[in-house]
Parts: structure tokens; C-alpha cells; sequence
């Protein structure tokens, strides 16, 4: 159904960065000491975590684990339509008793579609808030060693557009293909097929914490 594709973009657009967040005092350790010059990434993190093969894989599992819930839900909207249709052609030659029982048993599957959709949402919610922090968590201690490794001394998120706390960074400061690519070399796991025609577009990377992962 719809209702789920829409519902991965927005839940891949707000997922917080918390399973991989330091506290603010880490940002605070990470910046140089005396007069060694600073040397800073930038990192669109969600992206990083979105585009990893792995994620790709725990992402389509998580789909098809809950294709047949749509399929099931799907059908069961299709059943109250056509009730709909047929009681809005077939009213005037219905008894009053007749048409009150079709109303009721319309009413009746409405609110079985909203609690079982409602179940089915809040089920998939917590499913893929797992699957992303799973993978977050990951991605976010490979990032804080390739830092280390090279040298940077300051990680900002600079893939959302709507805080913008990145105003400007050149295409050289850009670490996120290399993450991805690092990570996609440790985990092991196989390039992924594309997303299916009608799989929701990627999503826009979350808000950046105050407090985004980067150590030194």
C-alpha cells in the first residue's frame, strides 16, 4: 500500500543519529590542541548509512517480511469500497433494516482497516528504527576511525538542507562515498539489486545533532 511508502521516507527522513551520538563533550575533545591547524569532514551521515550495502539488504528483507500485511490490507480496503459502491447503487431498493445492517458491517471493517493499519504502521516504525540504528551504530564507529586515521579533526553532518549547519564545503572535505565505501568493504556484504519500480525514492538525510558523532 501506499500508506508504507510514504511512511519509509518520513521515517528514513527523522530517523535520529542516537545509536551512533556522542556527548557533547567528545565534539568538545575532538578539536585541536595548541596551535595544530584543525582539519575538517563533512559527512551527509543518513546518506552514509542508507546507501551502505547492508543497509540496502536489511532494508528490502524488512519490505518483503511486511508485503503480505499490505497485500491483506489492501484487500480488505478494496472489500470496503466496493461495499460503499454497492450500497450507494442498490440504497433506494434496500430495506431500512437492510441498509442499516450493510452500514454497519461497512463500519464495522473501517475500523478494523484503521486498528490493523494503525498495528501494522507502529510494527514497521519500530522495525525500521532497528534496522537503521543497527546499521548506523556501525557506520558511525567505522567513520570515527577513518577520522582518526586521516587525520580530521572535526566531523560535521552536512547532509541536511533544511538546518543547514554546513553553509559551504568544498567537494574535497566530502567523506561520505569513502565511508560508504570503506564500510561496504568491511561488512562483506554484496552490491544490492536496485530498489523495485514502485520502492519510495531515497531519502533525504536527517537533521544533524548538535552533538553528531566525531572524535579524535
Amino acid at each position: 500500500m501506499n500508506h508504507h511508502l510514504l511512511l519509509t521516507a518520513a521515517l528514513l527522513s527523522g530517523l535520529a543519529v542516537s545509536a551512533v551520538a556522542q556527548p557533547p563533550a567528545a565534539v568538545a575533545a575532538a578539536a585541536p590542541a595548541g596551535d595544530e591547524p584543525a582539519r575538517v569532514a563533512v559527512i551527509a551521515f543518513q546518506a552514509a548509512v542508507t546507501e551502505t550495502n547492508e543497509f540496502k539488504r536489511d532494508f528490502a528483507d524488512l519490505e518483503k517480511k511486511y508485503d503480505p500485511k499490505r497485500r491483506e490490507l489492501k484487500t480488505l480496503n478494496d472489500q470496503i469500497d466496493a461495499l460503499k459502491k454497492q450500497l450507494q447503487t442498490q440504497g433506494d431498493s434496500l430495506s431500512d433494516a437492510a441498509r442499516e445492517s450493510r452500514t454497519r458491517d461497512i463500519n464495522e471493517k473501517e475500523k478494523q482497516l484503521q486498528r490493523e493499519t494503525e498495528d501494522d504502521t507502529n510494527d514497521y516504525q519500530q522495525d525500521m528504527q532497528q534496522t537503521f540504528n543497527g546499521v548506523a551504530g556501525k557506520v558511525g564507529d567505522l567513520m570515527i576511525e577513518y577520522a582518526k586515521k586521516n587525520g580530521y579533526t572535526l566531523v560535521l553532518d552536512g547532509g541536511d538542507q533544511q538546518t543547514q549547519l554546513v553553509l559551504y564545503a568544498q567537494t574535497s572535505t566530502d567523506i561520505t562515498k569513502a565511508i560508504i565505501g570503506a564500510y561496504n568493504q568491511k561488512s562483506g556484504v554484496p552490491d544490492q539489486p536496485n530498489p523495485a519500480p514502485d520502492a519510495p525514492d531515497a531519502p533525504k538525510p536527517t537533521a544533524p545533532k548538535p552533538h553528531a558523532p566525531a572524535q579524535h
